[in-house]
């Protein structure tokens, strides 16, 4: 928005799915230059995502089948931060959950919009350090389909470079990291 206007007036707002993880509304707004119009946006109570690296300096991903787009891709374990929940703890749960290690040392790496031209998500990545292997890790949820990835921050680069099915919120987080990647 430039410097001086005003925000765009919300003129009627409706919502058209109420879900589990997301709501779905259309809003009608007025612009400053007076010109109506609907915009759509999925509402979200934002993820959390953690740079898991094992102390041999491996990164930890998953391998994990989305039906948005009929495949898999590359990701770092990632979570949607439940009610009344820090983003800390979503993804310290997460990781546990999703590739059974604990991390002893988490330093924020700051968050960032997935999506804002249709969503108002935030992402909250970690670097997850001091990684622990569980001994039992839990068992997958029954909607998950996923394996752990071993790979160097030098082959997620050139895997990213590459093309390959990485999505965008861990190539976001791998830049975010790399600086304190060894």
């Amino acid at each position: 928005m430039a410097l001086g206007k005003e925000p765009p007036q919300l003129l009627k707002q409706r919502l058209l799915y109420l879900g589990r993880k997301f709501n779905f509304e259309v809003n009608s707004l007025r612009l400053p230059n007076k010109a109506e119009g609907d915009w759509e946006c999925i509402r979200h109570p934002g993820g959390a995502l953690a740079v898991p690296v094992t102390p041999e300096g491996k990164l930890v991903l998953v391998r994990q089948y989305r039906f948005s787009i009929q495949g898999r891709l590359l990701e770092f374990p990632a979570g949607t931060i439940e009610a009344n929940e820090e983003p800390a703890e979503t993804i310290k749960r997460e990781i546990e959950e999703e590739i059974g290690y604990r991390a002893h040392a988490w330093q924020s790496l700051g968050k960032f919009a997935l999506a804002p031209g249709y969503s108002d998500e935030y992402i909250y990545a970690f670097l997850a350090q001091d990684l622990e292997k569980l001994a039992k890790p839990p068992a997958q949820d029954a909607d998950e389909d996923m394996e752990n990835v071993l790979m160097s921050p030098d082959e997620l680069e050139q895997a990213i470079l590459n093309g390959e099915a990485i999505d965008a919120k861990t190539i976001c987080a791998f830049f975010l990291a790399r600086p304190f990647l060894n």
